[in-house]
């Protein structure tokens, strides 16, 4: 007799696939579902593979374009950026998976959801927290946190085993000496040869962006237009192609920021769970975007509310990166930064080259930049006799505080 319905988040790979198969050992009806978010796979070959496996029903989604709406699109708005270098696009990923997930799971009156992340990581809980947010009464089968599965599997070599034993194929390419998680914003890599802080990345580890030193001698020269705080044109300005949906906007920018290796980081970051780790992240489209959207928003938001705004994006961004999107101190940051970016309009344009993003022009019919006012040329409507009272307001609190100085000084 089952247990119960199951959902399990599948990727196709070794991990997953010995999950999908011990799960049905103990008695679970195991739906799969397969998320494409931008990553590179072959999902006709995954579901004929989860069929194969046993899995009751698969389910392929193409969440691309609300990934990129709904996730990444925010995340441009509050210039999102966890512990002042990385981008979030795991981060991002996941409350979009796990929205699906249990759509299906709602849907085919399943009981239980069920992924293969480590229970090291950050994932278990971005996961987690998204199902029992959206689907409250779920049940959640974690199975690296198991301890029936997780002295049962202590490596690669003992699932390879379980692989053969239950007819399960296995991966005829030799198993990169480190772990990879790819989507439409970044590709990060970590563990494995990785773990040592110290040792420097192997050439052939990135797969999204080109060696700077490799990339073209030449620029290109893009035009991106935003409204209300998200891109929605870009134009490359020597070729005069343009994108205009946000999918197309995304997948080119990627497409140019890889070309000319843009969005490299190699950082060790603090994760939720109480340890460091360290991570290697290619992110090109998602860098561009941050410098372009840095620039326009400077350029039309009011210096006060963009303060603001800045420690709100700090917020955010660590809300999203230990997995608190559906809660609701993330919905009320994202519904203050959204507020924010009403007059975020207009156009940037910049250069790509070598690995690096330089701004070049900018223009807003909502621009607070008043030529006449800041000219060292004209006057304007400004009295440069009032900075005098200005300054002198601002010098006496420092005075006391100097004054305060002496007096101790003298003291002692």
């Amino acid at each position: 007799m089952s247990k119960g319905t199951v959902v399990l988040a599948y990727s196709g790979g070794l991990d997953t696939s010995c999950i999908l198969v011990w799960l049905k050992e103990q008695g679970y009806d195991v739906i799969a579902f397969l998320a494409n978010i931008g990553q590179d796979e072959d999902f006709e070959a995954a579901r004929k593979k989860a069929e194969k496996l046993g899995a009751k029903k698969v389910f392929i989604e193409d969440l691309r374009s609300e990934f990129v709406e709904d996730f990444i699109w925010p995340a441009v708005q509050a210039n999102a950026v966890y512990e002042d270098r990385y981008l979030l696009g795991t981060a991002v990923a996941r409350p979009c998976i796990g929205r699906s997930q249990v759509e299906i799971a709602r849907r085919e009156g399943a009981q239980f959801v069920s992924h293969g992340a480590t229970g090291k990581g950050n994932d278990q809980i971005r996961f987690e927290l998204t199902c029992y947010a959206l689907y409250p009464e779920v049940k959640i089968i974690a199975p690296w946190r198991v301890p029936e599965f997780y002295n049962r599997f202590k490596g690669r070599i003992d699932l390879m085993d379980y692989a053969q034993k239950h007819g399960i194929p296995v991966p005829v390419t030799p198993q990169a000496p480190w772990s990879m998680d790819a989507n439409l914003m970044h590709i990060s890599y970590e563990s494995g040869i990785l773990e040592n802080p110290k040792s420097n990345a192997p050439a052939d580890l990135y797969l999204m962006t080109k060696n700077p030193e490799e990339s073209p001698n030449t620029p290109d020269v893009l035009e991106i237009e935003f409204s209300n705080g998200v891109p929605v044109k870009v134009t490359n300005v020597k070729e005069s192609t343009s994108k205009d949906s946000p999918l197309d906007i995304f997948s080119y920018l990627n497409e140019i920021g890889g070309k000319h290796g843009v969005g490299r980081i190699d950082i060790v970051e603090n994760r939720f769970i109480g340890m460091k780790s360290r991570g290697i992240y290619e992110t090109p489209g998602g860098t561009i975007l941050l410098q372009a959207h840095l620039d326009i928003e400077t350029f039309t938001m009011d210096k006060e509310v963009r303060r603001i705004k800045q420690g709100l994006g700090i917020k955010f961004a660590e809300l999203v990166y230990n997995g608190f999107w559906y809660s609701p101190e993330c919905d009320f940051v994202r519904h203050c930064i959204n507020k924010s970016q009403e007059n975020v309009e207009g156009k940037v344009q910049l250069s790509v080259f070598k690995g690096q993003v330089y701004i070049m022009g900018r223009e807003s019919p909502k621009s607070l930049y008043n030529e006449e006012l800041v000219s060292m040329d004209v006057q304007g409507d400004y009295d440069p006799c009032d900075a005098t009272g200005f300054i002198r307001i601002n010098a006496v609190r420092l005075r006391e505080h100097h004054r305060l100085q002496g007096l101790s000084s003298v003291k002692k």
